[in-house]
């Protein structure tokens, strides 16, 4: 390690990668967040009475170093920021790797260590990004596109997608918001680029107006961002959009034999699995290890956004799966925190 830092003459490795910070046109406050936290790791390492072994450099510093200094600050922090934290450092080791100053990252181990609740399974499909990029080649109905991008781009459930009204989508076009009212919540001022998916809708239940048929599953309401690519496959749908039945205004209508009306989960199945046997996805009697589903694109979007930001709790918080002191957290940095990450690393798919 210190051979590479040498090399580089990088004599600060923390102070680079705040520079660096500052040069990618991070916030003030975010480079100050980083600041906090590395140096207070470097300050653990650095004392052989609290780092066993001691004392090391960032450098230096190996996996049981970084899992001591894990254990150190549990006892003062919640487990969001305990996992906050981690993910400052992971990003850190992984910049410095990528730019050639360091040769490991001693907290790639860690992290996938660290207890988490968020979906994993290890026997189901695995489809990479470039894979489901094909996939999406294929779409080229605005409809069955927009319902696809929708779902791999979020991680919503069917159910929450099928409940989505014009009022939940916040994006900023001139020509849609002529033929449309868009972002009417209360909780979307502010928040262009956004998608509102609430947590109070039952099956039954009469939201907007309207008795839905499909229930939303997640713990917390969310506000998920919307990025240009998103934002562009919204936009050829909503183009061609039909009028709608219901006087909710659902943003995903039926263009087949139930025109104009809602999506029901059942619909969204069909459109997936048709295009899924298409790519030799899906076989009838298959089971969820092998089809690809609705629910699969989920565990899709949980899989590839973890392993690129290294930050469960942000991941924790989009799929809306957690408690009420991480989503406290991660809605007060919603402006920066959230949709910053979210952006640097959402795979692109169009």
């Amino acid at each position: 390690m210190s051979m590479a830092i040498e090399a580089t003459g990088v004599d600060d490795p923390i102070g680079y990668f705040l520079q660096d910070l500052e040069y990618h046109g991070r916030s003030e406050r975010t480079q100050e967040a980083y600041e906090r936290v590395l140096r207070r790791f470097e300050t653990f390492l650095a004392d052989p009475d609290r780092c066993p072994g001691g004392p090391f450099t960032p450098a230096e510093a190996g996996r049981r170093e970084c899992m001591a200094w894990i254990h150190s600050i549990r006892a003062e922090h919640r487990q969001s920021t305990v996992a906050t934290y981690a993910s400052y450092l992971h990003r850190f080791y992984t910049y410095m790797i990528q730019v050639e100053v360091f040769e490991s990252n001693p907290m790639a181990l860690v992290v996938e260590e660290m207890d988490e609740t968020i979906e994993k399974d290890p026997q189901r499909r695995d489809i990479s990004v470039s894979e489901m990029r094909r996939f999406v080649d294929e779409i080229v109905h605005p409809l069955d596109r927009a319902v696809i991008v929708s779902l791999l781009k979020t991680g919503m459930r069917v159910g929450e997608l099928c409940n989505l009204d014009l009022r939940d989508l916040a994006i900023d076009d001139e020509d849609l918001e002529t033929a449309y009212t868009l972002g009417g919540r209360g909780q979307l001022n502010g928040r262009v680029g956004s998608i509102y998916v609430a947590n109070d809708v039952n099956r039954g239940d009469s939201i907007n107006g309207e008795r839905r048929r499909a229930a939303n599953k997640r713990r917390r309401a969310t506000i998920l961002p919307v990025d240009d690519e998103l934002h562009g496959t919204l936009r050829r749908w909503l183009a061609v959009r039909p009028d709608a039945v219901s006087d909710a205004e659902p943003l995903f209508l039926s263009t087949r034999d139930d025109w104009g009306q809602r999506l029901t989960p059942p619909m969204v199945r069909s459109i997936v699995s048709k295009y899924a046997r298409a790519m030799d996805w899906y076989h009838t009697g298959g089971d969820a290890t092998e089809n690809v589903t609705p629910h699969y694109f989920r565990h899709f979007f949980t899989t590839h956004l973890r392993d690129r930001t290294g930050d469960r709790g942000i991941v924790k918080y989009l799929r809306g799966d957690v408690a009420g002191d991480i989503i406290d957290t991660y809605t007060h940095n919603w402006g920066n925190r959230v949709r910053e990450v979210y952006e640097e690393n959402i795979y692109q798919l169009v």
